[in-house]
């Protein structure tokens, strides 16, 4: 059944090669629930198909490292580096796919911010600076970050063979496209940052030097996936570990990064708030927003995040020019079906944060729904 409604989210579109039924997508959202291998299982196949046959136009998984080294994030995290892995991964397309929608693979590298990878027990970054705040304990974590190793030229050539590798995994596994993670702290978002970022070659320094790294794994996967793999780029100026930080160039960092990665051929780019207001992290000094402003210098299908399962606001940054799709998180994890409750004016569920305790497991999510009933 498809839907039909005003609201102007649950109008189709394309993205690359791929007809999206609706603008809404269901957020990556790291569950911790795959096999202590990184195999994902047959719950996580449920929990993906829930979205997709509750009308989600496109879904997004959850980070999904990259390598079998340093870019595993936490434990339980699943993968796309090996034959079993992709093996799980195909039972969870063919799910989504029997359903109707398109699924694409988030490929993660967590760099200074792992908190859970039994492949390395130190962790890599583009300088040896210690990332600020703690662990996240919902994923597993306690106490302050190590200082990681800066990574050298010859590991930042790997780092991007793994994305590339991956993403060709990816496509091996039925997904019908990758998102190069490119945000909330993790690896290729430390090249970009200031603070952890202060190399003297190619990649420090000025942000065309710092996007650099971003716009490489880009233009690599590209090159090696089949024409109409979809590939898109999540960013975000917000992190999981500093909520506050800002691009320090504003408009004009903005107009960098989106530029160069455009020039790399991807499909969309994703700009994500961290879990804060839309328009808290989008609001650029002199009325622009960053979402806006990348459509403008893209070209390219922009999604907004932050607080889109609001109908009035998903609304207003649609109607308003602000991006074309709008992904949503935790509004998703308790509405699997938000889009078909606009489409019939049912109201939606608030989000109870007791679903995410004492981790944010799929098995805790589901103690937290038979508790409920």
């Amino acid at each position: 059944m498809e839907l039909t409604t005003t609201h102007p989210a649950l109008r189709p579109i394309g993205v690359g090669t791929v007809e999206l039924a609706n603008r809404f997508a269901v957020a990556p959202m790291s569950r911790v629930s795959a096999t202590p291998d990184g195999v994902p299982t047959d719950e996580m196949a449920d929990y993906y198909a829930a979205f997709a046959e509750g009308g989600f136009g496109l879904l997004i998984t959850e980070g999904t490292y990259t390598d079998p080294a340093y870019s595993q994030g936490y434990l339980n995290q699943p993968g796309l580096t090996t034959s079993a892995q992709v093996a799980g991964w195909r039972e969870v397309t063919r799910r989504v796919h029997a359903a109707g929608r398109p699924i694409l693979a988030q490929l993660m590298h967590a760099g200074a911010i792992s908190q859970g990878n039994p492949h390395r027990a130190e962790r890599v970054g583009p300088s040896a600076v210690q990332p600020i705040g703690e662990m996240l304990s919902e994923y597993g974590g306690q106490g302050p970050w190590p200082t990681p190793r800066e990574l050298s030229a010859s590991e930042i050539d790997e780092v991007i063979a793994g994305f590339v590798a991956t993403a060709v995994r990816a496509h091996e596994a039925g997904f019908d496209g990758v998102e190069i993670h490119g945000a909330n702290g993790y690896l290729l978002d430390q090249f970009l940052t200031v603070y952890t970022n202060q190399r003297t070659d190619a990649y420090g320094g000025p942000v065309a030097n710092r996007i650099r790294l971003t716009a490489e794994v880009a233009a690599a996967i590209v090159a090696a996936t089949p024409p109409g793999f979809v590939v898109g780029v999540r960013l975000s100026q917000t992190k999981v570990n500093d909520l506050e930080y800002r691009w320090p160039g504003g408009a004009y960092d903005a107009e960098v990064v989106f530029g160069i990665l455009a020039a790399q051929g991807v499909d969309y780019l994703h700009i994500a708030s961290e879990g804060r207001d839309w328009l808290e992290t989008a609001r650029l000094p002199g009325g622009q927003t960053i979402t806006g402003l990348a459509r403008k210098v893209s070209g390219l299908p922009v999604i907004a995040n932050g607080g889109m399962h609001d109908p009035e606001r998903a609304d207003r940054v649609l109607t308003d020019g602000h991006a074309d799709l709008v992904s949503i998180a935790r509004g998703a994890l308790a509405n699997p079906d938000l889009p078909r409750r606009l489409a019939d004016e049912h109201q939606l569920d608030r989000f109870d944060r007791g679903m995410l305790e004492p981790a944010a497991t799929l098995a805790n999510a589901k103690q937290w729904q038979t508790a409920r009933s």
